[in-house]
């Protein structure tokens, strides 16, 4: 067993726990991040709305894959179609 296969092995409880707790709390995550997205937004007079918008997509889709609510799998790259 190599060295990045024992590091996985020991953080496998900790990332389960991550996803059940993002399947649990989702929804309380998603008003923050909104909430602190509409805060900045209004501290930068909307200078810098383009930009919050685009990192609180991104926040909620990684909020998404990190509770498995995509269908995907985590820590993968993009699937590929099998081979003909």
């Amino acid at each position: 067993m190599g060295l990045l296969d024992a590091l996985k092995a020991k953080l496998a409880p900790a990332k389960d726990k991550v996803s059940d707790l993002a399947q649990q709390h989702g929804e309380k995550i998603e008003h923050g991040v909104d909430k602190a997205a509409k805060l900045v937004d209004e501290k930068t007079k909307g200078k810098y709305s383009a930009t919050i918008e685009s990192g609180t997509g991104k926040a909620k889709h990684a909020l998404d894959r990190i509770a498995h609510k995509d269908g995907g799998t985590q820590g993968e790259g993009p699937t590929r179609p099998p081979a003909a």
